[in-house]
């Protein structure tokens, strides 16, 4: 089995059911694979493009995505879905290492996406130029390639970008075989079935494992939503029109649906709601419950094992809402087929209850960054891909994230982790974000400052939030001397926050008081 082959068993065996719906419009997976055929016999006929070559994606969240997606599989092709909301030396850098054959853009994103590729023998598809893109699907034939049914586990399927917050992005490659395991994990954990309709709402590219691999294979349907703004009631809308099932949210979406009147009743049909890529504030978890009922599904993990390493299912947000709060602190218990271990420096396995580097043993693990095998081996080391977290095991089996390495605080030579001041501080009812770094210190190595999203029109002053800090438990010795309210985080395009660059601002020399 392939993605490629899925495409054709979901054409014949329910030619007429639902595979994708948008804003332009829907397909049904008879027309889905017809335009898959189509597509990938003009990237071989007409511009051929081999089993290996690179095709990448550089559209926004639209339904034809789908398409896309089958016809690279069927070629034989290695799809390089790529985030639309990147900046133009970033694409630069990635087509520099992944130098497509071939890249499908838009109307909006082609004359940058030529500018980049001139002077190779890549050639840019733009598919809002019907004249250019139905034109040559029409012609192209709609029978299923030969090389679709040769494609196997060991072949390349995709290339994932990492969201470059520390350096040029890493093309992490994942084969054929690894995005199918992975699949067959997300079916089990989000409760997927051929009925699903699963909304995407974040940027198409983050969305290959977790969504549309797995879709692919049991034949349900992928909807795909503008993600350059949410708006909670457009969300509800959106839900309600396609009878949406499941779908993922980044923390910050999840706040603001919060913060809307939208209730249980505004997206009546939705099941499951993931979401993880970020840290959110156990308060806010518990509202969301309060609110929605237990449908939530939080993943922890990282990119280069697919995003899903441990899980907090749906039984633990229910436990954890009956009497057990300190389970929303957690990131769950590892998902199926996972084997998560803490090391130390060394590699070897830390004491029980100790903290240590967060480790992930996975049958779908990434092949490794592509054409970099020296940024490969720093991190995946005897088949261990490791993380860069902090992590702590509870007496009970779940895994407790207590900070990155990169972003431990060292204070009179304490180690303090940044989540445990954050958690303290969106406690307060008007901080909806809080994000907190350390600072170059003569005296104590270290200050800790911290930078605060108000909740409302009213933010609370620096003086207050101290006092909050240290009334709810935080010693001295990690209480921020330094308190900014900011109209928001700075994020990279995942929505993640980028606390170098929070450092950068706070170090500058007219931000010093």
């Amino acid at each position: 089995m392939n993605i490629g082959l899925a495409f054709s068993r979901n054409a014949r065996r329910n030619p007429g059911g639902l595979a994708s719906f948008g804003d332009s419009g829907s397909r049904t997976w008879a027309e889905v694979n017809d335009r898959a055929c189509r597509l990938a016999n003009l990237l071989i006929d007409r511009y051929g493009v081999e089993r290996g070559d690179r095709v990448a994606v550089l559209v926004a969240n639209r339904p034809e995505v789908l398409e896309l997606v089958g016809g690279c599989a069927k070629s034989g092709a290695v799809y390089v879905g790529l985030n639309f909301r990147l900046g133009e030396p970033e694409y630069a850098d990635i087509f520099d290492n992944c130098r497509p054959k071939v890249v499908l853009t838009d109307s909006e994103l082609a004359p940058m996406t030529r500018r980049l590729t001139e002077g190779g023998d890549c050639v840019v598809i733009d598919i809002d130029d019907a004249g250019e893109y139905e034109s040559q699907l029409s012609t192209a034939s709609a029978a299923a390639p030969g090389i679709e049914r040769t494609v196997g586990p060991g072949d390349h399927f995709c290339i994932v970008y990492s969201s470059g917050t520390t350096g040029r992005p890493k093309g992490i490659l994942f084969s054929v075989g690894a995005t199918l395991q992975h699949a067959a994990v997300a079916v089990s954990e989000y409760e997927l079935t051929a009925d699903s309709r699963w909304l995407i709402a974040i940027p198409h590219n983050s969305s290959m494992q977790i969504t549309i691999a797995p879709l692919a294979l049991l034949g349900g349907a992928i909807g795909f939503s503008d993600s350059r703004g949410f708006k909670p009631g457009r969300f509800a809308d959106d839900v309600r029109a396609n009878e949406v099932t499941h779908t993922f949210l980044v923390p910050t979406m999840l706040i603001r649906l919060l913060e809307s009147d939208i209730g249980v009743d505004s997206i009546p049909t939705l099941r499951t709601i993931g979401y993880g890529s970020a840290p959110i504030a156990p308060d806010r978890v518990a509202a969301l419950i309060e609110r929605f009922g237990p449908i939530f599904v939080q993943l922890y993990g990282m990119a280069e094992v697919a995003s899903i390493g441990t899980m907090l299912r749906k039984s633990d947000h229910a436990l954890a809402a009956a009497g057990h709060p300190e389970l929303f602190s957690t990131c769950g218990k590892e998902s199926s087929t996972v084997m998560v271990r803490l090391v130390d420096e060394a590699g070897a396995d830390v004491a029980a209850g100790q903290p240590g580097e967060i480790v992930f043993g996975t049958p779908h693990t990434m092949a490794g960054y592509y054409r970099e095998p020296d940024r490969t081996s720093e991190v995946l080391i005897d088949g261990w891909m490791h993380s860069g977290d902090i992590g702590q095991w509870t007496p009970d089996g779940y895994l407790k994230i207590v900070g990155r390495k990169k972003d431990l605080i060292i204070r009179g030579g304490f180690n303090i982790a940044p989540t445990e001041i954050e958690n303290i501080l969106t406690l307060h009812e008007r901080v909806r974000e809080a994000a907190v770094v350390g600072l170059d210190d003569s005296e104590w190595g270290e200050a800790i400052a911290a930078v605060i999203v108000a909740s409302g029109p009213h933010a609370p002053e620096p003086e207050e939030l101290k006092l909050w800090c240290r009334e709810h438990g935080l010693p001295s010795i990690k209480v921020p001397e330094r308190i900014e309210i900011w109209p928001d985080l700075p994020r990279n395009a995942v929505g993640k926050t980028v606390k170098a660059e929070i450092r950068h601002v706070l170090s500058a020399p007219a931000a010093i008081s």
